[in-house]
């Protein structure tokens, strides 16, 4: 079961470098980010996950040989990258909206051109 998020990130990996590298679209772009963010993220989370594994809030009676719990590092660093990620986003999509206000235009090869 595991395989399929593997799978799946990687195919949102793909999918958003696909999508940075052959759009023109700036705003596509931003969002092709985003995309590679999410799988990024998904498979941080499939490493750190352990089947049957319990959450890491114990005390120190509960512990019993034989427990399993998920490493929470990764959890921790993935919800990070979300904030981050989120942050990033709002930021190139309010550098999107002046760009467009400047150069009237969303398609990068046209920024480029204006720029001179």
């Amino acid at each position: 079961m595991m395989i399929v998020n593997y799978v799946a990130s990687v195919l949102l990996v793909v999918l958003g470098l696909y999508t940075i590298i052959t759009k023109k679209n700036i705003i596509k772009i931003v969002l092709g980010t985003g995309i590679v963010d999410y799988g990024i993220n998904l498979f941080i989370v499939s490493v750190g996950f352990t089947p049957g594994g319990t959450a890491p809030i114990f005390t120190i009676n509960e512990i019993v040989s034989g427990s399993h719990f998920v490493d929470p590092v990764p959890q921790a660093l993935t919800l990070t990258s979300i904030v981050i990620g989120a942050c990033v986003d709002a930021m190139a999509l309010s550098l999107c909206i002046k760009l467009y206000k400047q150069y009237k235009t969303t398609n990068a090869d046209e920024i480029r051109r204006l720029h001179g």
